[in-house]
């Protein structure tokens, strides 16, 4: 059902982007965000497990093609021992972190880079007009099991550094490695969703979103004493993807902290996962609010 406005305008009086759906409550609103993405997520399951040998060879692929990021990290060690002071396994643990942080994020938001289309082509308003929340629509738009071999070919990752780390382990850094997946998750997740607002405005920028994606994820796969202090400062005080994997694995590793950071902060990742949440949130509130359709 269409909610009335506030000012006491109807409907028709409105442009699409006012034309949003509001159910009573914030919790009703989340539990029905939730219903509408497992019902959009589940059709395009079923649409997809129609044709089983092609899903099997489209997630195959997936596979391979995050496989080869890991290929040439495995050459660099071929022609050196350590880089930027870590050894193989260390780096493995940091690229098996983030690339599975970053495919459960891909898994269930991947879609938003497709916003800047529907913006262009007007497709958006089909969206608005209907009784669920925009983002779950967007989110769960064309969902694409086939992800699901970026999540496995980061597990795998992760699981042999796991089995082969030096690493004294204790109860508290067993428990921050599941921590790092569900709060990296969670950051790239907000990533995907300011993207998307961004694209509000800028309507074709998913390249733009891309690099902070795809991009940062690839930029977490390395040690962060290969990269310069600045850029250092930038993604951990601005855009603070370094909670996904650097900091917190530097306490399982038993490393030192870039920055001259207190060792406090390995244990923040949920609460900056929280925050990046409240400026994405309110981005894309902005940006579906400013949406005024195609003009055709």
């Amino acid at each position: 059902m269409v909610s009335p406005a506030r000012d006491g305008t109807r409907p028709a009086e409105r442009g699409p982007a006012d034309v949003v759906w509001a159910p009573q409550g914030r919790y009703e609103q989340v539990r029905e965000g939730l219903r509408a993405y497992r019902m959009i997520a589940a059709m395009w399951i079923r649409s997809t497990m129609a044709y089983r040998a092609s899903f099997a060879m489209t997630t195959f692929g997936n596979f391979a093609a995050t496989a080869l990021d890991f290929a040439a990290i495995l050459l660099m060690f071929s022609q050196v021992d350590r880089l930027g002071g870590y050894s193989l396994p260390e780096v493995a643990f940091l690229y098996g972190v983030a690339g599975t942080a970053f495919g459960f994020a891909d898994l269930a938001f991947g879609s938003m880079d497709r916003l800047g289309r529907r913006v262009r082509d007007g497709t958006l308003d089909t969206l608005l007009v209907r009784p669920a929340p925009v983002l779950a629509q967007v989110a769960a738009d064309r969902f694409a099991l086939r992800r699901l071999g970026r999540i496995t070919q980061g597990l795998l990752v992760l699981g042999y550094a796991v089995a082969v780390l030096d690493v004294s382990w204790t109860p508290l850094k067993v428990l921050m490695v599941p921590l790092m997946l569900l709060s990296g998750g969670v950051i790239f997740a907000a990533v995907f969703v300011g993207g998307a607002a961004f694209q509000f405005v800028a309507q074709d920028a998913s390249e733009v979103q891309n690099s902070f994606t795809y991009g940062g994820s690839t930029l977490l796969q390395y040690p962060p004493t290969v990269f310069a202090t600045e850029l250092l400062r930038g993604v951990t005080f601005v855009f603070p993807i370094a909670f996904v994997n650097w900091l917190p694995a530097l306490y399982v590793l038993g490393r030192p902290y870039p920055l001259d950071l207190p060792t406090w902060v390995a244990f923040a990742p949920p609460l900056v996962a929280a925050v990046c949440c409240v400026p994405a949130g309110l981005a894309w509130r902005a940006g579906l609010r400013s949406y005024r359709s195609t003009g055709s």
